[in-house]
């Protein structure tokens, strides 16, 4: 993220210069169907055998919901969204697509990528935590586009020592530049289950939220000269690896390889209200503010209300640790002009 030498925080390395690119692992599973979606199918078939010769609207009905709901049910597959991308073996896909973990020790981390790009959207996605003593690992889950001017949106757990908080990092580059760092300690232990971490990102603004709470919003504030994400697309990206000269307490913590592995898990991805970007177009189509004002593509044009303004100064009040615009030290020729607006 290339962060000035006192700040403790730095962008993870690019997956093209890590370890080998790992084949998907048994891609074959991505068309069987889980417990749930073969117990739902059971149900649904005996009804329709028991109600078939009284009732065949009904049939039809029965017939149509099963496919929708299985339909449904896959949307958050893990195979059908995302490539193992490095880590030997250390990141696997399990429970026929619903669950995803990622694997750290001596000798490699892991991480893996959306199959599609996405320009805009709004994602969700469960992350479990690495438990215990954790010092020293770095859990990154972020969207990113490519090139040497690129654009990027961070979500970055930074582990501890077994009892102290992690530390939520947040950033946002355009064209290539960052330094706009926020921390952030969580109101939760974020390793004993999982929890929601949504990113919306539309033209107007973006909005870091954890379990439906705000915690972070970025404007488009393009008119006073800032760069904003907006003509990138841009994949997933997450990955957990070591970072023990820097992540824990400025590097003063070293990572315990005798807690390896490490482990961060992934479930529920959900990016149905998103434009996937594919043959220099988007699903959404053009986005102007018709198409942005109608209910399905409602989140092309969501803000945040007085509920959520009102618990995004709760984070900011009670769990914020670090703020790159109140940080005057460094930056001795003025803030950012975006740290000058209300």
């Amino acid at each position: 993220m290339n962060l000035p030498t006192h700040f403790l925080s730095m962008h993870i390395p690019s997956v093209t210069t890590t370890s080998t690119i790992k084949t998907h692992q048994d891609i074959h599973n991505t068309h069987l169907l889980t417990s749930k979606q073969l117990a739902k199918l059971h149900f649904i078939v005996s009804m329709a055998v028991f109600l078939a010769s009284s009732s065949a609207p009904m049939l039809l009905v029965l017939v149509s919901f099963a496919i929708s709901s299985l339909m449904g049910s896959s949307l958050g597959n893990l195979y059908q969204n995302f490539d193992i991308t490095w880590g030997d073996g250390r990141a696997k896909i399990l429970s026929n697509g619903e669950l995803l973990t990622l694997n750290l020790d001596k000798a490699s981390g892991s991480g893996f990528q959306s199959k599609n790009e996405y320009l805009f959207g709004k994602i969700d996605m469960q992350l479990k935590l690495v438990p215990g003593n954790s010092a020293g690992t770095v859990t990154a889950y972020y969207l990113s586009s490519k090139g040497s001017t690129w654009d990027e949106i961070d979500f970055e757990f930074l582990g501890n020592l077994s009892g102290d908080p992690y530390i939520l990092h947040t950033n946002v580059f355009s064209q290539g530049k960052g330094n706009r760092e926020q921390q952030f300690y969580l109101w939760f232990d974020p390793t004993t289950d999982f929890h929601t971490y949504s990113i919306l990102w539309n033209p107007q603004r973006i909005i870091f939220s954890v379990d439906g709470t705000p915690i972070r919003e970025f404007k488009n504030m393009e008119a006073i000269g800032v760069p904003f994400p907006k003509s990138q697309p841009m994949r997933i990206y997450s990955s957990l690896w070591n970072a023990d000269d820097w992540a824990t307490r400025g590097g003063l913590v070293k990572t315990d390889w005798s807690q390896a592995p490490f482990t961060a898990s992934y479930r529920n991805f959900n990016a149905k209200d998103a434009c996937v970007w594919s043959g220099g177009a988007s699903s959404c189509g053009t986005i102007s503010p018709a198409a942005a004002s109608s209910k399905t593509n409602a989140w092309l044009s969501e803000e945040l209300d007085s509920t959520s303004q009102q618990k995004l100064e709760w984070v900011k009040k009670n769990y914020m640790i670090y703020n790159y615009c109140t940080d005057a030290k460094r930056f001795p020729q003025g803030l950012p002009p975006e740290c000058n607006t209300s």
